[in-house]
């Protein structure tokens, strides 16, 4: 008969996508950052830093987060670059694919891959996302919002999800960088 209620910790991954004169802005995935409380965002210099939410379209599962520059050290912003935008309607099925992101929140990780298909639709709680990435480099819990890269370290994508089952290895899924450019543009602002 008792009420109680707990914070858990829940981790997730970001990309750097542009800087204005106060603050860092990050893109991840609006299930990110759904229903979070105390945002933070951790560094690769183990720099952890309060962040909040400029704007978000869950239907797109896209949402954009800040940070100010001054809570951030400089050695934090001596580290960080803002990520290379590439072409995600160029990519070819075949083509190298590099995730990175923040695999069960042990901090940054890397795996590879390829393209293995493009246009791919998937159901995630009762919500359909089209026209995305598909990718055996592996993303697990904690890379949703980090960066799906060409073999140039071009952003390609942004990892999202992936099917899981006994039976399903390697199928990893980005929404497309070129699919969302505007969008994001829309919630930096």
């Amino acid at each position: 008969g008792s009420n109680s209620s707990t914070d858990s910790s829940v981790s997730g991954s970001g990309i750097i996508i542009g800087q204005s004169d106060t603050e860092l802005l990050m893109v991840t995935n609006a299930h990110v950052v759904s229903d979070v409380n105390n945002l933070s965002v951790t560094f690769c210099n183990d720099e952890k830093v309060d962040a909040y939410v400029k704007g978000a379209k869950t239907s797109k599962d896209i949402a954009v987060v800040a940070v100010k520059l001054s809570d951030m050290s400089e050695d934090a912003l001596s580290q960080i670059k803002v990520a290379t935008i590439g072409d995600s309607d160029s990519v070819k099925v075949g083509q190298a694919a590099i995730a990175i992101g923040n695999a069960l929140g042990y901090g940054q990780s890397v795996t590879s891959g390829c393209i293995s298909a493009l246009d791919r639709s998937i159901t995630v709680d009762s919500t359909t996302y089209d026209g995305l990435i598909q990718t055996d480099a592996a993303i697990n819990p904690g890379n949703s919002g980090g960066a799906l890269l060409d073999a140039s370290g071009n952003l390609i994508g942004i990892n999202s999800a992936k099917a899981s089952s006994d039976s399903v290895e390697g199928m990893g899924y980005a929404i497309p960088i070129s699919s969302v450019k505007d969008l994001i543009n829309e919630l930096m602002n």
